[in-house]
């Protein structure tokens, strides 16, 4: 059964995503041609709604734009996760040194929230919901820095780590261990120990990327 597209936000957003997904997921192959035409009938919608999403996918370097040629997948290789995990690194420790000085009970609130959706969708063995508090929880050290621009580096990139959330995270049969490492660091944050929190989070981030590289590994076969 195709995948399908609700009227209830951009089209051009939702498209991007499943794209995405597939090309993460090893479903579309890099070199492989997709056009505007087959999109536009597969998704019921017009052009416009999948030129948008192509010219997204286009900044994210998963597909390359060669008119009047076609559009053609780049996909992702072991450099491409290391060079997002190493820019995700530098952005999240600049957000953590600065976020780690909020002292307001308050802010920190989202993320004690998102902690205890991680907790419970653990116990629920509900992936999906998972996916959503653990990329909440790392916006929430975006929030807390008070740097917007900053934060919109993030936001620019935060539908590729949500896919590549999305492809390991099926992989866990059992969340709590990543649900206990987000509360570990999550309390060395509110400790104040900024060397400790850059430990903590650096490893986090490591496993990660580790995770999808061998994601990668298994889709080459």
């Amino acid at each position: 059964m195709p995948d399908t597209v609700n009227r209830g936000e951009s089209l051009g957003t939702q498209i991007a995503n499943l794209l995405r997904q597939r090309i993460v997921r090893g479903v579309l192959a890099p070199g492989e041609r997709i056009t505007e035409e087959a999109l536009a009938e597969e998704f019921a919608v017009s052009r416009g709604p999948v030129r948008d999403a192509l010219t997204q996918l286009s900044f994210e370097k998963l597909v390359r734009i060669q008119r009047p040629r076609g559009v053609f997948v780049v996909g992702l290789s072991r450099d491409d996760v290391d060079q997002l995990y190493s820019l995700r690194g530098a952005l999240e420790q600049l957000a953590l040194s600065r976020a780690i000085r909020v002292e307001d009970e308050a802010r920190w609130r989202g993320m004690a929230d998102a902690v205890h959706r991680m907790a419970d969708a653990a116990d629920a063995a509900d992936h999906a919901a998972f996916v959503e508090a653990d990329l909440d929880f790392h916006s929430q050290i975006y929030a807390l820095a008070d740097h917007p621009r900053l934060e919109g580096a993030w936001r620019q990139y935060l539908p590729t780590f949500t896919a590549l959330l999305e492809v390991t995270i099926n992989h866990d049969d059992d969340l709590h261990d990543s649900a206990a490492d987000h509360v570990t660091l999550m309390d060395v944050m509110r400790s104040g120990d900024a060397d400790r929190a850059a430990d903590v989070l650096t490893a986090h981030l490591d496993g990660a990327r580790d995770r999808m590289l061998s994601e990668l590994t298994q889709q080459n076969g």
